[in-house]
């Protein structure tokens, strides 16, 4: 069964298009660093086609955000249908989404073309803990967006609040990450970098292996240069899945992709504070 399972992975890679189609829904980060910007070059290094729907105008850097400007819902959902309507995406990643009305649409959307993977990275809490969104918007994406995603994403303060308390172990962030993929019927990947030590832990919940769950461990990287890791990691989770792989080789290999952006771009020096990522080869 294993070896049956193995090859016909191997034949889903391999009828994939060379560079499959992948749409990114988030909001712009015009420094570079960061939102749909960080997700086009993600996808790009990857070997992917980058298609994109603007959620949001932002006014940001590597200090921090000056300003947000939503764009309207409709406006939004025709950025999504023209791609949907012409493209054969495989994959749809999901970032930044600031209401509930956008929540629907965006979900009428995936209703609608019932895209192959969607990849949802909840953008709810900040690096430094602060929420970013009202408490019906979570709601919303709690009940209308996880439900029709094949995985989510929370960073370790998302998924705290997911579950209702603080997660401090990879032990709990085991027990929380097989309970909020229930809850919700869609794979979780718990990221652990908020964890203290010399090892980053990732932990994986799969919705086709209820019960059990997979850690992704690799060494603690010392940047400076943080600016965008989860639209990285989300968009390039999307592009692996875009190409046909299942959903541990994907994250695993989006991984080793991602800590190999964080290493090209410690040195860089690119604003005053917190830098992006390297994302292509060098």
């Amino acid at each position: 069964m294993e070896q049956l399972t193995r090859h016909l992975h191997e034949l889903l890679v391999a009828a994939a298009p060379r560079h499959p189609s992948v749409l990114s829904i988030a909001g712009s980060d015009c420094s570079g660093g960061a939102g749909i910007q960080a997700d086009i070059k993600a996808i790009s290094a990857l070997g992917g086609y980058a298609a994109s729907a603007i959620t949001a105008v932002t006014s940001q850097n590597t200090l921090g955000v000056q300003g947000i400007f939503p764009l309207p819902p409709e406006v939004v959902e025709g950025q999504i249908r023209s791609v949907m309507d012409d493209l054969h995406v495989r994959a749809v990643k999901i970032g930044m989404v600031h209401d509930a009305a956008l929540v629907r649409a965006i979900a009428g959307c995936l209703r609608r073309y019932s895209p192959a993977a969607v990849v949802c990275d909840p953008v709810m809490i900040s690096t430094s803990g602060h929420r970013l969104m009202a408490e019906d918007t979570i709601r919303s994406i709690e009940q209308e967006l996880f439900p029709l995603s094949t995985l989510i994403t929370p960073n370790l303060h998302e998924a705290s609040m997911l579950c209702g308390r603080e997660l401090h172990t990879v032990e709990e962030m085991k027990e929380e990450a097989m309970r909020l993929s229930e809850r919700y019927g869609t794979s979780v990947l718990i990221k652990g970098g908020h964890l203290e030590g010399e090892q980053m832990c990732d932990v994986l919940a799969s919705a086709v292996r209820p019960g059990t769950t997979e850690c992704f461990v690799s060494p603690r990287i010392d940047s400076h240069n943080l600016h965008g890791t989860g639209c990285t990691l989300s968009s390039a989770i999307a592009t692996r899945l875009a190409f046909g792989f299942g959903l541990e080789e994907a994250i695993g290999q989006a991984k080793e992709y991602m800590d190999g952006a964080i290493r090209r771009g410690r040195d860089l020096h690119v604003g005053h504070g917190h830098g992006p990522l390297w994302h292509f080869q060098e």
